[in-house]
This record gives C-alpha cells, structure tokens and sequence, in this order.
C-alpha cells in the first residue's frame, strides 16, 4: 500500500479470538471466536449451556475473560471498560427494574448514568418509549408491566445512550407475535444505521428473516467455518409438493435430477431465487403438477438439527 492509498474501512465492532472463561472446575467457554460486523446483524445460536450468555457478558464487559482476546468498537473490556460500556447497548434475558420508578424515569436515569443531560435524556426515553409502543405506560412504574412489555422496556434502555453495538439476549422471550414481528423489523432499521447487533435466541424461524451472519456455539466452542458451509447448503434446499408426487419424481429423473423422497414430493438443491423460478416454470411446463415450492425450512433450524455433537 503506497501512502496516497486509503486504508480499507473497519467494519468488524466486535472481534473475539479464543476466548475462554471457567467458573471453578466448570469450563464455562473454552474457545470462542467470532466477529459482528458493523451495519449487521449476527445470530449467537447454541443450546442450554453452550456458553452463549457467559459469552455475551464477556463482550460486554461484565466479566473478565481467563483467556483470549476482545475487541469492541476497538476497545479492550479489560483495560479501556469505560470505552466499552459507552459503546454498547445491552438488553438482558430479563429485565432488572426499579419497581417504584416509572418506564420514563428508568429510561431518564439511564440516560444520565451516560452523563446525558436530563433534558436531553428524558427527550430520548419518550422518543423511544414510543418505538417500542410503551408510550402510554411512561408515568406508570414499571412493576405494572407484563413480561413482553418489560422486554420491550429492556430494549429501549440499551438503546438510550446511541450505542455503536447492541447485545440481544433472547430479546423475544414473552413477546406476543405483533410484537415479534415489529421486533424483528426495529433490528433490522438499528442495523440499517450502520449498527452492529448481536442476537442470541432459540426461535430459529424468526431469527432466519433477522440476521445476516450466524455463529454456532457447541460445548463452549464456536463452529467456524464447519457451520457456516452447513447454512450454505441449508439456503439451497427447496421442498416440491405436487399433487401426482409419481410424476414429479419421473420429471426429476429423466431430467437426472438429483433429489431426496419428501412426503407429498421430493427434496431439490437450488442455487438461488432465480434459479428456483426456472425449476418451478420447468416443473409446470413439463406437466407436473406443483401445488407448493418453496425454501425446505429455516437453515438455521436445519443447521442446528444437523449439530451432531448437540444431540440429546
């Protein structure tokens, strides 16, 4: 690179290199390695155990790792925490509250413990009580609250400071399915400006039409690549219903076609969308009737199933 040349542009908010941390004889994490990039979001997905919240506290700075580096927004949570916490915005399995507080005063406190003036900080609570469809509960204290309506409390207070980085822990736990919904489209908008989201949740479905990125834990380890080359292949599995399943399974032979029996049809790999609309317009024109075609499922949901190690 000659000096007239600019550097490429760090997309990564969060880097984290072997990371390991134990709990007495108890290896909580023992090799975890990922990276969220900026303006994305990424899937943290695992079972009970794997170490995904142990993980996450470790990115955020609420516990020391024994092993291994982080990064986040180029700050090391060991030496630069106060750079860390500036920097992310983190949302809880569940809610910690002050009962006697109001959602307005909640989100005004936070806000100043980030030495934002009150003003301006309970400008922000209302802005965003107002996202999250609380706005009519901003003087009422928080012990009044239903469980989806404290998630949603919990997600605005990671946000009221504007951070650079946001730490989801099962954010849709207790959400009614509008509220799901509108969750998933908020993450996408927080990401949109130019954010970095880390969501770790078991709603595999949902988390498919969210994120852009995936990380698979297993036994206190990160997959890599293994995993990634398994949503891949996922992604390109198309399920074909028809109604005379015979002759669609004739069309795909003759055409050496390979595929897999499916009740009610037959399983096909498909490049992508584009090629999907050729098989499917080859399929009608060559008499087969098609009453379904579509995607075989979540990849997510296929990649986790397929987590031989993770088999109970």
């Amino acid at each position: 690179m000659t000096i007239l040349e600019e550097a490429p542009p760090i997309t990564a908010a969060i880097q984290a290199t072997g990371v390991a941390r134990a709990f007495g004889s108890v290896q909580a994490v023992q090799d975890a390695t990922l990276t969220v990039e900026r303006g994305k979001v990424t899937a943290l997905i695992g079972p009970n155990g794997c170490g995904k919240t142990t993980l996450m506290l470790m990115l955020a700075g609420l516990l020391r790792p024994d092993a291994g580096e982080i990064r986040v927004a180029g700050a090391d949570p060991r030496t630069d925490s106060a750079a860390v916490r500036a920097a992310i915005g983190w949302m809880p399995d569940q809610l910690g509250s002050w009962d006697n507080l109001s959602c307005l005063q909640t989100l005004t406190l936070v806000g100043q413990s980030y030495r934002i003036p009150a003003a301006q900080a309970r400008a922000k609570g209302l802005s965003l009580l107002r996202k999250v469809h609380l706005e009519e509960f901003a003087d009422r204290p928080t012990r009044v609250l239903s469980r989806g309506q404290k998630q949603r409390l919990s997600l605005a207070r990671a946000l009221v400071h504007d951070p650079a980085v946001l730490l989801l822990d099962e954010p849709a736990n207790g959400l009614d399915p509008r509220s799901r919904v509108e969750l998933r489209q908020y993450v996408r908008e927080i990401a949109a400006e130019g954010r970095a989201v880390l969501v770790s949740s078991h709603v595999l479905a949902e988390l498919d039409e969210m994120v852009d990125d995936a990380v698979f834990m297993s036994k206190g380890r990160t997959l890599g690549d293994d995993a990634a080359r398994m949503v891949a292949h996922a992604r390109t599995r198309y399920r074909v219903w028809s109604l005379d399943v015979d002759a669609l399974r004739r069309a795909l032979t003759d055409a050496s076609v390979p595929f897999e029996e499916a009740e009610g049809g037959a399983m096909v790999s498909i490049a992508d969308e584009a090629h999907a609309q050729q098989a499917l317009a080859w399929l009608v024109g060559a008499g087969v009737p098609v009453h379904r075609f579509g995607p075989a499922g979540s990849a997510l949901e296929q990649t986790y199933m397929a987590m031989e190690e993770d088999r109970r």
